[in-house]
């Protein structure tokens, strides 16, 4: 049972490890001569658009989620190196904000400087793989929220966590984790944490995720 459930918790981190990080870097080595570098505060919140003008967050250190504005909800969230808004091609970028998750170092540019960097330096490889990593982590992301039981997401979510940084796993509860991220309730999210902790499924003390011993498909 063991060595079954290892292989099922390699795939569903699959994303994370297919990060293309060597055109991720490329893109940051030419962006960062001509970016305003600054340091954030943790929860500090950024907006895509400055007066009409599409700005690209280079994240250099640190962690940084993506929010939809209506809701709240975390669509995705990345470690450095990373680099956000190169999506927002031709859509407006007013129904989501970026909130650190710790104290980071990003760089900003305009969109458009940016897309003239690229052209100059012909990094439209890089720019499409970052564009494909970025959309599968969404649509991961979404799918799993949307089609899977309250168990099933949980177990994706738990996942995830693990997969963050210390910094984020030792200052962000499970739960906190799970409901920012789903449309589940705060009492079935804490009711099946506590049965996967009673069936020492999970490492939970204080309500932080310390470790995953297995978590089975179905529960």
């Amino acid at each position: 049972m063991r060595t079954i459930q290892k292989s099922v918790i390699s795939a569903d981190c699959t994303n994370r490890q297919d990060k293309p990080n060597s055109h991720i870097q490329n893109l940051i080595d030419c962006f960062k001569p001509y970016a305003e570098i600054f340091e954030t505060n943790n929860k500090q919140i950024f907006n895509y658009s400055d007066q009409d003008e599409n700005t690209i967050f280079i994240l250099l250190e640190g962690s940084i989620s993506l929010y939809r504005k209506h809701d709240n909800m975390i669509l995705n969230s990345e470690s450095a190196p990373f680099i956000f808004g190169m999506s927002q091609q031709s859509t407006s970028p007013e129904y989501l904000f970026l909130r650190t998750q710790e104290p980071c170092l990003i760089g900003t540019l305009s969109l458009k400087e940016a897309h003239h960097l690229i052209g100059e330096n012909k990094l439209w490889e890089s720019l499409a793989k970052l564009l494909i990593y970025t959309i599968a982590r969404v649509y991961a992301h979404c799918a799993k929220i949307s089609q899977l039981s309250a168990y099933e997401i949980i177990r994706y979510q738990l996942l995830e966590l693990m997969n963050e940084s210390p910094e984020i796993r030792d200052n962000t509860t499970a739960a906190n984790y799970i409901i920012s991220r789903t449309f589940l309730s705060r009492s079935g999210t804490m009711r099946i944490l506590a049965e996967l902790r009673s069936g020492n499924y999970i490492i939970i003390e204080k309500g932080i995720l310390h470790g995953i011993n297995h978590l089975p498909l179905k529960y």
